[in-house]
């Protein structure tokens, strides 16, 4: 099968003949339909965080069930199916107290002394976060994709494999958002988008987003944003203050930085929670004020949106086709493998929300 491969940090991604394996009893192999190209590809890529290689990219992806293993339940031949990055093993103390977001995954991966899934001739390729969907066909634990209904359209599913469970659960699973509360969320990238659109769903009185580009200003009131600030004219959290009279409930940060992560803090009202989804990149340090904390200010992360998704992702799913998910604003272009390499140039640059490679 061809697949996008990452050779080497800071290098394009090479377009390679890949081999892989059969599924062994509890695995699943499908065929990709849709990836999205999304910012944490680019932190590895980047080498924000490290990852071992060769490896093939990719984990925001829909597909089609062709080959299960003998153990296999949660999955049949020929259904549609999203893939999710956190597989988890349904039997850990995360996962028993319904955070399998958190579930570290091991028994969902091959061990050292079994055949890779992933090969390019002899050698072993790394699997990218349980997934590797830059490829036209993926190999996973089934505990690492879940069904879907067929009328869905497979490139917009695809966002849901990432940038949507992550916004959207951000606001529902972590922030746990009531209705009439007050929201920023800093960035307007697709998890931004989907965070603002969250926060729709879930009631949200006012929802304000924060971003230096008009044009993803422009977008966020599409996904149901009420207000917009724009951070290039001055100090997003003196005029978020000033929208407000005083501050918000909820802040989300979803670019990854220590500035944003500490604006998001300080625009908060007394009693408010700020909620990091952003991969801020490691060994940085977050400064904060102790004097915050006096008004019960916190600050938390979010993984994954704190997703169940074999919960979660049916209905986003549902939210979509009943007009809820604002989806199709999402995806700025589809695009084949060979212009992977492109897509993350324009995605570096902060131009477009989402490209989705599309497998014909």
């Amino acid at each position: 099968m061809k697949a996008a491969v990452l050779r080497e940090v800071g290098k394009p991604l090479q377009i390679e003949d890949v081999q892989i394996n059969k599924p062994g009893p509890h695995e699943v192999l499908i065929r990709t339909a849709a990836a999205g190209v999304c910012h944490s590809d680019l932190h590895f890529v980047n080498g924000t965080y490290p990852y071992p290689l060769p490896a093939v990219l990719g984990h925001e992806s829909s597909g089609v069930v062709e080959q299960i293993g003998s153990e296999v339940r949660t999955v049949a031949v020929g259904d549609h199916v999203i893939t999710c990055l956190s597989a988890f093993c349904g039997h850990c103390e995360h996962c028993l107290t319904g955070h399998m977001s958190r579930c570290p995954g091991t028994e969902t991966q091959r061990g050292p002394d079994d055949e890779p899934r992933l090969a390019n001739a002899a050698d072993p390729m790394y699997q990218f976060l349980n997934l590797s969907s830059f490829a036209e066909q993926m190999l996973i634990h089934e505990h690492a994709c879940t069904k879907i209904r067929k009328d869905m359209p497979m490139d917009v599913a695809a966002l849901i494999g990432c940038s949507v469970t992550t916004g959207v659960g951000a606001i529902t699973n972590t922030a746990k958002v009531q209705p009439g509360e007050t929201v920023a969320v800093i960035g307007c990238g697709g998890v931004g988008l989907a965070a603002i659109n969250g926060a729709s769903i879930a009631g949200a009185g006012r929802i304000i987003a924060v971003d230096m580009q008009g044009s993803k200003l422009n977008l966020a009131k599409e996904f149901g944003a009420t207000d917009v600030v724009d951070a290039s004219q001055g100090d997003p959290v003196a005029q978020v203050m000033e929208l407000t009279g005083g501050g918000v409930h909820h802040a989300l940060e979803a670019i990854g930085l220590k500035p944003t992560t500490e604006q998001a803090f300080k625009m908060l009202a007394r009693g408010g929670t700020a909620t990091v989804i952003g991969m801020i990149p490691l060994g940085t340090n977050i400064e904060l004020h102790g004097a915050d904390f006096l008004a019960e200010k916190k600050i938390q992360g979010s993984l994954m949106g704190s997703n169940r998704f074999p919960v979660d992702m049916p209905r986003y799913v549902d939210f979509y086709m009943s007009g809820k998910l604002k989806l199709d604003n999402m995806i700025s272009q589809r695009i084949k493998l060979a212009d992977v390499n492109s897509a993350f140039e324009e995605l570096e640059r902060g131009e477009l929300a989402r490209s989705v490679i599309m497998f014909d």
